[in-house]
């Protein structure tokens, strides 16, 4: 895996993404592609280890657990974002920023669990008020 990624890496275009997200990847690929447990991809020993973009180092999924609750408030703010957008169905702008917010808020009321997130975009009243499917019924029956 790090030999096809290093591909990108002499690509400014690429690496600068890559940077980023990468590090991750590898510390999660002992988790083939349906989660089972590995020690080796076709014969190969995984190596789990990298540097994120901060400077952490990092070994695998525990390592890269402890790194992001050390900076769990952004995290579940990113996830807060992710899964707002998704359910809301178009992008965010800064009117829901106070919305992602008090998700994030919400979750760390709730221990931070996937699930305290998820009840904080359903229960938010753009979520509940997204009427953009019975918008479209409306102007196609007008039609």
């Amino acid at each position: 895996m790090r030999e096809r990624m290093a591909m990108h890496h002499q690509n400014p275009s690429c690496s600068a993404c890559h940077n980023l997200f990468e590090p991750i990847g590898i510390a999660l690929e002992n988790f083939d592609g349906v989660g089972a447990w590995r020690h080796q991809d076709e014969g190969q020993p995984i190596d789990p280890s990298g540097t994120l973009a901060d400077g952490t180092k990092i070994d695998g999924p525990k390592s890269l657990r402890g790194a992001l609750l050390q900076n769990s408030e952004q995290f579940v703010r990113v996830v807060a974002e992710k899964l707002l957008t998704y359910a809301l169905g178009r992008g965010l702008d800064d009117q829901d920023m106070p919305l992602v917010r008090a998700i994030g808020r919400g979750a760390a009321a709730g221990d931070y669990r996937f699930s305290a997130l998820v009840l904080g975009v359903v229960k938010s009243e753009p979520f509940q008020n997204n009427i953009k499917g019975a918008d479209v019924a409306l102007q196609t029956a007008a039609r």
